[in-house]
């Protein structure tokens, strides 16, 4: 008497799966009928794709906008005395292409000698292997290098406190280790 029950229930739970699912199908059919029925209109053209307008970029010697802003001459007289005399860094000179990336994204990944020179390889953030050596730039902070050796770059970055006075510091960029 169980299997019939069993088999009486299983039964009564298909035919009622099967009614719930055609009762929602009616209003479906019907808008489908109306929207058939709808003549079709025209269809506007695409608009013409205007070419990109081509910019060059020229604000690579302007201050860095995420950078803290430094006193200057009018708001704080002390300003000019301060950076007239020390070191600071060259506005006319041509700002290499390794200074566009922080000094921590930047790995030494080897070393070449041609001709007698020491090269430096580092790899910027973008997976892109540069060679530098002895006076060649590289950081945000006019990082200049000053010596290569077999494991690591030295070099000595120019920063500017918040009075406007410029200061030296040391770094270095060392070889990856090899993992």
């Amino acid at each position: 008497m169980s299997i019939r029950i069993r088999a009486f229930s299983i039964a009564v739970l298909a035919l009622t799966l099967t009614t719930a699912c055609q009762r929602g199908t009616r209003d479906l059919e019907q808008w489908v009928a109306q929207t058939l029925q709808t003549p079709a209109g025209d269809i506007e053209p695409i608009p013409p794709i205007m070419p990109a307008e081509v910019v060059t970029y020229e604000a690579f010697d302007l201050r860095d906008p995420f950078q803290q802003r430094v006193a200057s001459a009018e708001v704080d007289p002390d300003f000019a005395s301060a950076s007239e005399d020390g070191v600071r860094p060259d506005p006319n000179r041509r700002r290499e292409f390794l200074e566009g990336f922080p000094i921590d994204t930047l790995d030494m990944v080897g070393t070449l000698n041609l001709d007698g020179v020491e090269y430096a390889l580092i790899r910027d953030n973008e997976q892109v292997v540069h060679r530098v050596t002895e006076g060649n730039y590289m950081g945000m902070n006019h990082g200049r290098v000053l010596r290569v050796y077999p494991d690591r770059v030295e070099l000595i970055e120019l920063f500017q406190d918040a009075r406007g006075s410029w200061s030296e510091r040391r770094a270095q960029v060392a070889m990856e280790d090899s993992r």
